[in-house]
């Protein structure tokens, strides 16, 4: 079972790979993503790019859920993650084309997962922990809104609700793991000399990569730690 849908997960993701190319290409640009001439627009080094990552990503998140209901939410959530890290990171916003459906996308998909698994509470932690990452971050967009946009804010809610569904630990971890990301790499870019103390770095893709690192790997983290 587990390997069946390891390969599942990657062969969507091989699918799914060239479209995102057509939604990091389209969305900014406020173009629709389904237009007639969407797939004459696809960058072939990038298509092929994104979808192996996507397989890989895909492929190890059906790995760590195989056996959950909740697992067609976390396949969605990993792959806008990865359509919304590469938008920042070339232009510095995270649309609400993409960050509102997905919020609505995982919501239901996590409802659906909890009626099939009668885990109510799962739904609620969930439910929760949105509330919980969105506060967390939003507090800091008061205190310093150039250094934490409203859209890392949003992206917060549908993080906090993934992890929230695995459990306050991952929640935390995810957070915790986004900013110790963000300082890291601001660090080495500053010693580099490629971005200076004033200058910003999108934030998005460090809270992409700290949730997906609580998905893939936060059980095996958080027993550690303990």
């Amino acid at each position: 079972m587990t390997a069946a849908a390891v390969v599942v997960g990657a062969v969507l993701g091989l699918v799914v790979g060239p479209g995102l190319d057509v939604v990091v290409t389209r969305v900014p640009a406020r173009r629709p993503v389904l237009a007639p001439g969407a797939r004459d627009e696809i960058r072939p080094r990038r298509a092929v790019l994104l979808a192996l990552v996507s397989a890989a990503l895909l492929g190890g998140v059906a790995f760590r859920l195989h056996d959950s209901w909740a697992l067609p939410a976390f396949l969605v959530l990993a792959a806008a993650l990865l359509a919304l890290s590469l938008i920042d990171l070339e232009h510095f916003i995270l649309p609400n084309r993409i960050v509102y459906p997905l919020a609505v996308a995982t919501a239901a998909l996590l409802a659906l997962g909890a009626i099939g698994e009668r885990d109510g509470g799962a739904l609620v932690r969930a439910l929760l922990g949105g509330v919980a990452g969105f506060a967390a971050l939003f507090v800091l967009h008061v205190i310093s809104p150039r250094s934490m946009g409203f859209g890392d804010v949003k992206l917060s809610f549908v993080l906090g609700l993934a992890l929230g569904w695995l459990g306050w630990g991952e929640v935390v971890l995810g957070l915790f793991l986004a900013f110790l990301y963000g300082a890291v790499v601001g660090v080495v870019l500053m010693i580099l000399r490629r971005r200076g103390r004033k200058d910003q770095v999108p934030f998005g893709p460090f809270l992409a990569a700290g949730a997906l690192t609580a998905v893939l790997w936060g059980e095996a983290i958080l027993r550690w730690y303990d």
